[in-house]
């Protein structure tokens, strides 16, 4: 692989197959937002594309947690001529077109993860970083020009830029981003200790946290994957496939994330199976055999003539993040000196943190590493509704349905509290709001820790009260209006 740069920014090449292929990646991805600014990211991608004329040769542009990329393929000219029309863009982006391309983005509904991939990260981190995977977030209606210019401002830069070629950088190529330095990132917080959780998904996922670069995690993830696809697919009949996500806490964290599909009536027993494997590779060796035949997985795969692009991929990551540069022999050669001890550590110290999210409605019987029942997570609170100002839904509610009887509203002297119709605490501080959604009368909180609270006159009896103290507590760049592009409840129409 060879190293240039061109306008500042680096430039990464192999020789590939062709035609010849570029990817301009960005180190900017939904985990670079925040609740306010959900799809600022996707939104500068589509209206830098906007700009483009027709073209005759492939071309796309990409978002997902870590990156943003422009891609094209074509004859040398061709790739000369879409790199330096997106790079003009970027640096004066048609913000009239906002309008334009909110509708659009709204229509297209994508997503930067799966639905079980999207949840656990939520779950371990709250709605920070990777956990606004979940998030739709205010729309994009809501994205001001001032927000779209910061954030391009802030990561569409040459410095946080890198350039991909399946062959050497073509004659006449120019890369006129703005000037920028690598952006400063925060870990946030995350949950700690395994607990799981029910999820809008069907069957059954987990998030498992390991080394970035580890032999034995990728070894282990590898072997709990092909283990779980025997055993639910071909043996039990109860999956179809086993889907791998990754996401790059930082630069010595990687969160792995694991998903099943299952078929109707079989949801407990595959999240019991998934959870029981993943136990099980971190307290019994896997055997010498299993590991030789990963290995040749991954040797098959780093040899084959088309992974160049793979590998630019990997080097351009490793670039943009500060992670250790590692190539295709090296890999290999690390793999090859992981021992069965290595792999069954590994797992033991990813099991002792994992979240484990199961389909709705279901009850699986699960035991932590240490044997004890596996704590449930959901919301980050614990403990009994702290003391305030109770509001009850109305009387005619309480009289007809068993959840309003047990929920209860509480306004306190920092925040808000509810225990919900299942009983279940939920508690937001006023400091730890980062989204205030207004529709009418109506409230919806959202909390750094991934609650989420619903405030009505219709819920509660006396709920003003609380909306009055909410709207005077949060700061105004926090609150906004419902989304004019959101589908509209029937109820408040």
């Amino acid at each position: 692989m060879q190293r240039t740069t061109v306008d500042g920014v680096t430039v990464l090449w192999a020789p590939g197959p062709a035609p010849l292929s570029a990817a301009l990646t960005f180190g900017c991805g939904a985990r670079d937002e925040s609740f306010r600014t959900i799809g600022v990211t996707h939104l500068i991608e589509h209206l830098a594309m906007s700009t483009l004329p027709r073209l005759h040769h492939e071309h796309n542009a990409s978002v997902d947690l870590e990156v943003t990329r422009f891609t094209a393929s074509g004859r040398p000219e061709q790739i000369t001529a879409f790199l330096a029309a997106i790079c003009a863009a970027l640096s004066d982006l048609p913000l009239d077109r906002i309008r334009h391309e909110a509708g659009i983005l709204t229509a297209e509904a994508s997503s930067v993860t799966s639905p079980a991939a999207a949840f656990l990260l939520n779950q371990r981190f709250g709605a920070r970083g990777p956990g606004l995977a979940p998030y739709v977030g205010p729309g994009y209606d809501r994205l001001s020009a001032d927000a779209v210019r910061a954030h391009a401002a802030a990561y569409f830069t040459r410095g946080n830029a890198v350039l991909q070629l399946t062959g050497p950088p073509p004659e006449g190529l120019r890369l006129p981003l703005p000037e920028g330095r690598p952006p400063q990132r925060t870990t946030p917080a995350a949950r700690t200790g395994a607990s799981w959780d029910e999820a809008p998904i069907e069957g059954a996922a987990i998030a498992l946290a390991t080394p970035v670069g580890s032999p034995a995690a990728a070894l282990g993830l590898a072997l709990l994957e092909h283990r779980l696809t025997e055993l639910a697919r071909h043996r039990r009949g109860l999956s179809y496939v086993v889907q791998a996500e990754s996401s790059l806490r930082d630069e010595h964290t990687l969160d792995t994330l694991l998903s099943l599909d299952c078929r109707p009536g079989q949801e407990a027993e595959t999240a019991e199976l998934l959870w029981q494997e993943a136990l099980r590779l971190g307290r019994e060796l896997p055997t010498e055999a299993e590991l030789k035949d990963e290995i040749e997985g991954f040797r098959e795969s780093y040899e084959d003539p088309r992974a160049v692009e793979a590998e630019l991929d990997r080097a351009a990551a490793a670039q943009l993040f500060g992670l250790p540069p590692r190539d295709a022999a090296a890999r290999l050669a690390a793999l090859r000196a992981v021992v069965p001890e290595d792999v069954r550590a590994c797992l033991a110290r990813a099991t002792a943190g994992a979240q484990l999210a199961v389909a709705p409605d279901v009850e699986p019987r699960l035991a932590a590493p240490d044997g004890r029942p596996l704590p449930r997570g959901a919301c980050w609170e614990h403990g009994v509704l702290p003391a305030g100002e109770v509001f009850r839904p109305p009387l005619s509610a309480r009289a007809r349905y068993g959840a309003a009887r047990r929920s209860r509203l509480v306004l306190t002297g920092d925040g808000v509290a509810e225990i919900d119709g299942d009983g279940r605490l939920h508690h937001i501080r006023f400091d730890e709001i980062v989204g205030l959604e207004r529709d009418g009368e109506d409230r919806t909180l959202f909390g750094a820790s991934g609650c989420l609270m619903e405030l009505s006159p219709r819920k509660y009896s006396g709920c003003g009260k609380v909306i009055r103290a909410v709207d005077a507590a949060v700061p105004a760049g926090l609150a906004y209006e419902a989304s004019a592009l959101a589908p509209q409840d029937p109820e408040k129409t």
